[in-house]
């Protein structure tokens, strides 16, 4: 997670450079290039590079037969993706009512074939417990990318030399991540027919469902796109910011969670697999329930601090996609990827995808841009409600025990309470910076002492709390002496 951590606030800064160099068109039509590649990239991988957290912390004598297969599934889909793109450049364009976008999806075919290759590399890192090298991977990798995305654009304010650099930037990591495959398995590279069947099992339902899950989870997008123009879109794609915290921690825990998992299934301690689960949901309740809260807080400051007072429209839309996050603290595909449940991840997308696409059309025109989201929370709140009464019965445990409730509760009863002091900065007449800095810091002071004094921590918890609190403020304080001297 520190290395995500890093990596994601360096690759944040890049939408808030564009939005500044950029008009709103053509920073709209930089979303719409980077929401295609973004569904491209998850349906495109098919489920292979992902199988590889099933497969591999079983495997002892040929992992990197495992590795080599998904590598040529991955080659493959890559070079399909690309010529399907290079044809379809005017259908794209005109399903995403932007005609600019064709003379760039030849280049955006390019810089996701080299990322599939490379997008193996920190999934085997994490399999052989290489934590350390995972971490500065993922810094080392989003630093590239901000640097090699920015810089062209700062000499040249144009979307094509953009576009040149984060090839370049895809170039270097797919080398890099062959390089580390090939210095891992070396001559055990080797694919294998019928290892390759027993992974297509596997991968080819989980592929399935992930195609479903990603056209459901864009599907919002691609339907704002369509109805609006590529400057509209930019205002709704900026409310939908991605904020680095949810995403890198949700994926890491997560990833950890089915490792362990696995290990524990394969030892047989149901016991273990059902305390594995309950930890991760409850301990990033601690997290997500407090974030929500002050994004809610300070989401005007926040966004035309981010983007300028040209988005200050992207408010609403912030602030209710902000709400969608509480529902990222439960964990509920990966547990059905450790029990290989795809058919029902299949199921379970199939639902949420259906109403979606069948109240969209109702939804954006009661409520105009703000209905795109509200048809999402609906249809994410149903399938969550789906996918917890499966674990219950895959977990064999009652209703009361399929998630941590009580510490569930008392976090989001926290996390609402701290903001009543936070409020205070908002009402006074001070530069954003300094309201958003004051506010920020009151409700995390506050969420922070009301976790300590009578939160759902347990008492090795409390002490760890304390003690990484204290080492952080000798820190500072160290730093200041030097300053000083």
């Amino acid at each position: 997670m520190s290395g995500r951590l890093i990596g994601f606030i360096v690759a944040f800064a890049i939408p808030l450079v564009l939005a500044r160099v950029f008009s709103q068109t053509e920073f709209g039509t930089y979303k719409q290039l980077f929401l295609v590649f973004a569904t491209l990239f998850g349906i495109a991988q098919a489920g292979m590079a992902e199988s590889l957290y099933y497969f591999l912390p079983f495997e002892k004598q040929r992992p990197g037969t495992y590795v080599a297969n998904a590598l040529l599934i991955l080659l493959g889909c890559g070079v399909l993706v690309g010529v399907g793109l290079w044809f379809a450049r005017e259908p794209v364009s005109t399903l995403l009512n932007n005609a600019a976008v064709a003379k760039y999806l030849p280049l955006l075919a390019l810089y996701l074939a080299l990322m599939l290759l490379a997008v193996v590399m920190e999934i085997v890192m994490t399999v052989r417990r290489e934590h350390v090298l995972a971490s500065a991977s993922y810094a080392a990798t989003d630093i590239a990318r901000a640097a090699l995305t920015v810089a062209p654009i700062l000499w040249i304010a144009d979307l094509y030399w953009l576009m040149l650099g984060t090839l370049l930037f895809a170039l270097l990591r797919c080398a890099i991540a062959l390089l580390y495959i090939v210095k891992a398995y070396g001559a055990h590279l080797r694919p294998s027919a019928s290892i390759l069947r027993l992974q297509l099992v596997y991968a080819v339902p989980f592929g399935v469902a992930g195609l479903i899950e990603i056209v459901q989870v864009n599907y919002h997008m691609y339907a704002v796109s369509y109805a609006f123009d590529p400057a509209i879109f930019a205002i709704y794609a900026v409310g939908c910011l991605q904020v680095p915290l949810v995403d890198f921690m949700m994926t890491s825990t997560s990833n950890v969670m089915m490792v362990n998992m696995r290990e524990k299934m394969r030892e047989g301690d149901g016991k273990a697999l059902v305390a594995i689960w309950l930890e991760s949901v409850r301990k990033l309740s601690f997290v997500f329930f407090p974030l929500v809260a002050m994004l809610l807080l300070t989401a005007e400051d926040l966004i035309v601090l981010l983007f300028t007072d040209a988005y200050r429209a992207s408010v609403p839309v912030f602030m209710l996609w902000s709400v969608s996050m509480l529902f990222v603290a439960l964990l509920t595909d990966g547990v059905l990827r450790v029990f290989a449940d795809t058919k029902f991840m299949i199921i379970q997308n199939i639902v949420r995808l259906s109403i979606i696409v069948i109240s969209i059309q109702w939804f954006l025109q009661r409520f105009d841009l703000l209905g795109a989201i509200l048809v999402t929370l609906l249809a994410t709140a149903v399938t969550k409600a789906v996918a917890l009464w499966r674990i219950k019965h895959l977990l064999q445990v009652s209703i009361t025990d399929v998630l941590p409730w009580k510490a569930l509760a008392h976090a989001l009863l926290l996390a609402a309470l701290a903001i009543v002091p936070a409020l205070i900065p908002q009402m006074l007449d001070a530069p954003i910076i300094i309201r958003l800095g004051l506010s920020g810091a009151i409700y995390t002071l506050s969420y922070y002492v009301m976790l300590l004094s009578f939160g759902p921590l347990q008492a090795e918890e409390k002490t760890l709390l304390k003690n990484l609190t204290r080492n952080a403020l000798l820190r500072l304080h160290r730093g200041g002496e030097k300053a000083t001297a």
